[in-house]
């Protein structure tokens, strides 16, 4: 991507004067379009255009002075590009462009200096403006230098508590970490590299780097990763990984391989450039020498010249793209797709497999309710939820929080709570209206040799805590990574459209298997971690498939930049939407199925519009070379006239993609 380092393909100019950045482009095309307007107003050809005079002592000359101050200052990007170009044998538009403007420049000067003659330096300056202008659209459109890996390192700490040999605590830079030094983390504060822990417990997410919805238990002896976030517990951990060899920096350099090893897609307009380049130079010297040779004079030949140069001058063929880009990019935004890779947008219609993470992509990302179950009289479903929410209001736990929300979505209201306990990694326990309330984990009926009702362990994607009122079983609730409302009408809408759908998910196999059976997935992955997911994306390219990768998380990253099209859900991190060529606003999966549509619609819109823009040089240059003359003959000024009204045709036809896209 342009967006990032090797992804897909800006327009090849970009990278070969990349000291150009979108701001330049707006300052030159301002400055430029202020130094058009005079050099237009002085020129013969527009005056009997428009029919009115202004002519004074000296005209010429000052239409020499500012023609030549614009073909050296707004045409620079042009005259570098083309350098490049050249320099790297890859001709493009760049190099169409540059000839153009010094076949125009030069010509124009010697017709100033005594050569009969019109001269064309308004041609010149609406070439460069134009182009100046096609240039600061595209680039605009094109996200710029990817800030993915700076926000993978934000992800870090600054600072690390480390715990001295005689037990005082002081802070160092993360970055000087050493395996063997233990640190402590305090609640709610991010891990600051990989470790065991050797005191305390807690509860730790981990959900933006390896994928696993549910928050784990860390207790002593447990492995922990530098990023992710502690809970409410502190603990001290003993550094194992730290700096280049942890986790969090082994997914930085899979990023920074995948985007490097991304194959570029040659843009549409450079590769007609390229033949237009060509075909310009081609027919330019041979209608020169061919009338030289017929006899000729060299005023008459050099005008037949320049006049097939200026047909091939590439107005429409510059605003061909950039124009449809514009729309499109700025329709998919109020449609809640935000494009960083134009390339990639444009490669959305080839997408023939789409691989899915799970936790906040197909599914919410959050606990949720999915069954409340009581087993015992006299309480019922809303008693139940009732009595736990009002016990977990004092929780911070991801589950009391599915359950308090639970209730207020009801409308419930919440009783007062005594004597409130927290049980590590077991539960919570208080009192409410003199009854003592218990809301467990499987764990602590198992230690109290508790029955487990048999329902409760209907679907194995499900966890579920259990309500204890004065020790008895009042009953269960069951929560879940709740599946979008339109997770299953997009699944089935890429079926139709016959594309396969996959999830790769770093949560468990039961969970995965679940979700498959709900949503009619093609294929499952668990378990895996971000390498794995980079590999499953190559295999599937090395199958011949074109590969679209959907995530949010940390651990999504390195397979967005590996993906043929990287979509990044507008809910999740700010690495993976850094990664990604689209971004969902909504973190609709229906809105990728609206990125196909608008991908095929932009797609026929810059064919149609390079069509218009390259057709009228291939039967105009003939005709320019002057192939029917004495009958037929096409002046300089006639030309660039009718080159003028391809463009207007070209700026007309791109505005007819709101139609379709709305």
């Amino acid at each position: 991507m342009q967006g990032h380092t090797g992804h897909g393909n800006a327009h090849s100019g970009h990278d070969k004067h990349a000291g150009h950045s979108v701001e330049g482009f707006r300052r030159k095309f301002w400055l430029s379009l202020a130094l058009t307007v005079p050099i237009l107003l002085l020129s013969d050809m527009i005056q009997h255009l428009l029919g009115f005079h202004l002519d004074f002592a000296g005209r010429k000359w000052v239409l020499f002075g500012l023609s030549s101050v614009l073909f050296a200052y707004g045409n620079q990007p042009f005259l570098a590009g083309a350098v490049a170009e050249l320099r790297d044998r890859n001709p493009g538009m760049m190099t169409l462009i540059a000839l153009a403007t010094t076949v125009a420049f030069t010509y124009s000067v010697a017709v100033t200096f005594g050569l009969p003659g019109m001269d064309f330096y308004w041609e010149l300056a609406t070439l460069i403006v134009v182009m100046l202008l096609g240039h600061w659209i595209e680039m605009k459109t094109i996200s710029g230098a990817s800030r993915a890996l700076e926000m993978l390192v934000r992800l870090m700490p600054a600072e690390a508590h480390v715990v001295q040999p005689d037990g005082a605590v002081q802070d160092h830079p993360v970055q000087h970490l050493q395996p063997g030094h233990v640190v402590l983390v305090k609640a709610n504060e991010k891990i600051p590299a990989d470790g065991i822990v050797t005191d305390g417990e807690s509860f730790v997410n981990e959900s933006m780097l390896t994928g696993e919805s549910q928050p784990v238990v860390k207790e002593k002896g447990a492995k922990v990763i530098a990023g992710a976030v502690n809970g409410s517990g502190a603990m001290k951990i003993r550094v194992t990984s730290a700096g280049q060899d942890s986790y969090l920096q082994k997914v930085v350099r899979l990023v920074q391989e995948a985007q490097a090893s991304k194959s570029r897609t040659q843009n549409l307009a450079d590769r007609a450039a390229r033949w237009l380049t060509y075909l310009a130079i081609g027919a330019g010297l041979f209608t020169l020498g061919y009338w030289l040779w017929t006899g000729q004079t060299m005023a008459f030949a050099l005008e037949r010249m320049v006049t097939v140069m200026v047909i091939a001058c590439p107005h429409a063929l510059g605003l061909a793209i950039p124009l449809v880009v514009a729309i499109s990019t700025a329709l998919s935004a109020q449609h809640g797709l935000l494009i960083r890779n134009r390339t990639a947008f444009e490669n959305a219609r080839n997408i023939t497999s789409i691989v899915f993470d799970k936790t906040g992509t197909l599914t919410e990302g959050a606990f949720g309710v999915t069954r409340i179950v009581p087993v015992s009289a006299p309480y019922g479903m809303q008693d139940i939820l009732q009595i736990a929410a009002s016990l977990e209001q004092n929780s911070e736990h991801p589950i009391a929080e599915g359950i308090v929300n639970h209730a207020k979505e009801k409308g419930m209201s919440l009783r007062e709570v005594s004597d409130f306990q927290s049980l590590t990694a077991r539960g919570i326990r208080g009192k409410i209206d003199g009854k003592d309330i218990m809301v467990v984990s499987p764990n602590y009926l198992k230690e109290k040799n508790i029955p487990v009702p048999e329902s409760a362990l209907a679907d194995a994607a499900e966890t579920v805590v259990y309500v204890l009122i004065d020790g008895q079983m009042a009953g269960f609730i069951a929560l879940a990574d709740r599946l979008r409302d339109t997770s299953a009408e997009a699944i089935a809408g890429f079926h139709r459209e016959g594309i396969k759908v996959l999830m790769a998910t770093g949560d468990n196999r039961q969970v995965a298997d679940s979700v498959k059976r709900q949503l009619g997935l093609n294929e499952v992955f668990a378990e895996v971690l971000p390498h794995e997911k980079v590999a499953i994306v190559e295999q599937l390219q090395q199958q011949g498939e074109f590969v679209a990768m959907t995530g949010d998380g940390v651990n999504d990253a390195p397979a967005l930049a590996k993906a043929d099209v990287g979509i990044a859900v507008g809910s999740g991190t700010d690495v993976a939407a850094e990664t990604a060529d689209i971004i969902l606003v909504n973190s609709d999966p229906q809105d990728i199925l609206r990125l196909v549509r608008f991908g095929k619609a932009t797609y026929r819109k810059m064919l149609q519009n390079l069509f218009w823009a390259t057709a009228y040089n291939l039967v105009t240059i003939p005709v320019a070379a002057g192939l029917f003359y004495p009958h037929l003959m096409i002046s300089p000024a006639f030309g660039a006239v009718l080159m003028s009204v391809s463009t207007i045709v070209v700026a007309l036809n791109a505005q007819l993609l709101r139609r379709n896209l709305n």
